[in-house]
């Protein structure tokens, strides 16, 4: 068909242009408010067309082949929907190069590598961009290794970087859900003081999900040990699906 996308060799130019063509003015304005672009907040100076994340989805369904070079590529956008197309790419890949029968362990690697690199630089530096790929460009891939208790995880919780923190925090998913709670077990502790909401979310979403997939008593056991050190929004994420009794009690901890 004229003017068809050839999956295996689009390049970050012409995904690129799709989620440009799909923008509108008044979706960019609200998302940079959404995503607190402003001066001295968490996304400042980041820049938006107007693209909300399920009409991205479908775009990079035709993209989904690119070469990783021009996924990387794309990464360095200054566009917050390009960056958040081209780590869907890498998802989608990682997911194709994970399966049982054809799996390819040197894709999975170049994909862990360059999300990793795209981390490191800052490129992957909003609470969405995070939550759509560290867990399984990091998450899946450590545990598959059998990897929970690798210091990768315990260097990217250390970073100064808030957006390294949540990639640590976020990468825990992927053990919760194979019902392993150690991962982030070791690490919540230790962000405790973290200065950040999104880093309290991110931890009490992921205490909460213990709670929830894998033993109750692990995730109180958690609470009757920290509790009184927890910031009131890791708290309140963590207790979410707790009787109301045992979310005062815990609340009167603090």
């Amino acid at each position: 068909m004229a003017g068809a996308t050839h999956p295996s060799d689009s390049t970050a130019a012409e995904l690129a242009a799709a989620i440009d063509a799909a923008g509108d003015p008044q979706d960019a304005a609200f998302l940079q408010r959404f995503f607190k672009t402003g001066p001295g907040e968490y996304g400042e100076g980041d820049v938006f067309v107007g693209v909300r994340v399920p009409a991205t989805r479908a775009i990079v369904k035709r993209f989904e082949r690119m070469p990783l070079a021009e996924a990387s590529a794309l990464l360095e956008s200054p566009v917050h929907e390009h960056r958040l197309a081209a780590l869907l790419v890498m998802v989608r890949q990682f997911e194709v190069a994970s399966r049982p029968r054809t799996r390819d362990e040197g894709a999975r690697l170049a994909l862990h590598a360059a999300f990793l690199d795209a981390v490191h630089a800052g490129r992957v530096d909003n609470w969405d961009l995070v939550d759509s790929s560290a867990e399984f460009l990091v998450g899946v891939f450590l545990r598959e290794a059998g990897r929970g208790g690798d210091p990768l995880l315990d260097r990217l919780a250390a970073s100064a970087s808030l957006w390294e923190r949540r990639v640590a925090v976020l990468a825990t998913f992927a053990f919760i859900k194979a019902g392993d709670a150690g991962p982030i077990l070791r690490l919540a502790p230790r962000l405790l003081d973290d200065r950040e909401d999104l880093m309290h979310k991110a931890v009490g979403w992921m205490l909460r999900e213990v709670g929830k997939r894998v033993d109750r008593g692990v995730l109180t056991g958690f609470l009757d040990e920290h509790a009184p050190r927890m910031p009131r929004t890791m708290l309140s994420y963590a207790t979410e699906h707790l009787t109301p009794d045992e979310r005062a009690a815990y609340r009167a901890m603090r």
